[in-house]
């Protein structure tokens, strides 16, 4: 089956750095093999199928991006994700010029150009232009793809999705969906809301659940354990300003803590990222350590390396949120979406086991099956 629904869904994204290359290239690669495209989460979902998704505005600050085709922009440095479907002829919406605010470190600066963000000497939009402009794309489900650590940015790109009526999926870790004085902005505005942080499709935080699950399924008591990401690509760069890494910190370890039976202290869990390593480029390396005992105290350890092309991985989850938003707003819901949320997202509103998440997002979206 190859096509689109009767009901595009009108998407605009805030960041055109690797993550929205991967949905860029997703959507494209979606529409040109329609199911023969591999690695798809719920090929159809409450009607939607990942080809509907259609980009229409993007905003970013980077010389190279600002004044180009997302198609164009997808490809420009300092993104650095593989490209996995090069036909991007038909992504011809604008990148726009956003204003700076925290979305860009010093660390991102200071770089080799290949590396760092040429700063667009283009007149940046206000939030009037940013609505303005969100208005005449007739955008309808607004997707957000700053840096980690850009809470002024984010909160300033949320208020531009309030004022032009779309709904808001925050793929990063600054708290929104989850934060009650922002879910209550989006109820009373009648729009819906869905974060935040991405889980990565087969990514480091999910599989770290999975086997803390799994060891309080099997009576194992896990006494600590850590999650170590080391990666190359801009964010990772990002993330060397430590003072950016506290929400992100929070998020992976909450998702971690809650998939468990017991929480750990501080001083028996650490996750995060740890290490900017240029030449890995958009491949992120987690090591995963937990250290238990089985059956009468008897010491037990697991360690796991799980190596992944970062930014695809957050891009299958994007093309699960975009579609869960618009079925929310044709359901004529507002404010944060839970049962579209617990799934996709390490810090939604509410945690859920995943198994329970996953049934919840089914039944959400009327599907009986993925």
């Amino acid at each position: 089956m190859t096509g689109f629904s009767a009901k595009p869904i009108r998407t605009a994204i805030v960041g055109a750095g690797n993550c929205a290359s991967s949905l860029v290239q997703g959507v494209a690669y979606c529409r040109a093999l329609g199911d023969e495209a591999i690695g798809v989460a719920f090929p159809t979902l409450g009607g939607y199928r990942p080809e509907d998704v259609e980009i229409v505005a993007a905003f970013d600050v980077d010389a190279r991006k600002v004044g180009r085709t997302v198609g164009e922009a997808a490809i420009a440095l300092p993104n650095c994700t593989e490209i996995f479907h090069k036909d991007l002829d038909g992504m011809t919406a604008p990148v726009m010029r956003g204003p700076d605010l925290d979305g860009v470190s010093s660390f991102m600066r200071n770089q080799a150009p290949d590396r760092s963000f040429v700063v667009s000497p283009e007149p940046a939009l206000d939030k009037g232009g940013v609505v303005q402009a969100l208005r005449a794309a007739r955008a309808e489900v607004m997707i957000n793809f700053l840096p980690v650590g850009s809470i002024e940015a984010t909160e300033f790109y949320a208020e531009c999705a309030l004022e032009a009526g779309c709904a808001f999926v925050n793929g990063i870790p600054v708290f929104i969906a989850s934060d009650p004085a922002w879910a209550a902005r989006f109820r009373n505005a009648g729009l819906p809301i869905v974060g935040d942080d991405f889980k990565a499709q087969f990514g480091a935080t999910i599989t770290h659940r999975a086997l803390a699950r799994l060891a309080d399924m099997r009576g194992v008591k896990v006494d600590k354990t850590y999650q170590l990401n080391v990666g190359g690509n801009t964010d990772f760069l990002n993330m060397m300003d430590m003072d950016r890494l506290t929400m992100k910190r929070e998020s992976k370890t909450e998702a971690v803590q809650t998939a468990m039976n017991s929480r750990l202290s501080e001083n028996e869990i650490r996750i995060g990222p740890s290490d900017y390593v240029p030449w890995l480029e958009d491949r992120k390396v987690a090591y995963v350590r937990l250290e238990g005992r089985l059956f009468g105290g008897v010491r037990t350890h697991v360690e796991m390396r799980l190596e992944v092309e970062d930014s695809p991985n957050a891009a299958a989850m994007a093309l699960i949120a975009i579609r869960c938003a618009a079925i929310a707003r044709d359901k004529g819901l507002s404010g944060p979406v839970e049962d579209a949320s617990a799934f996709v997202f390490k810090h939604p509103p509410v945690q859920f086991e995943d198994a329970e998440g996953y049934a919840r997002l089914l039944a959400f979206a009327g599907e009986t099956e993925a």
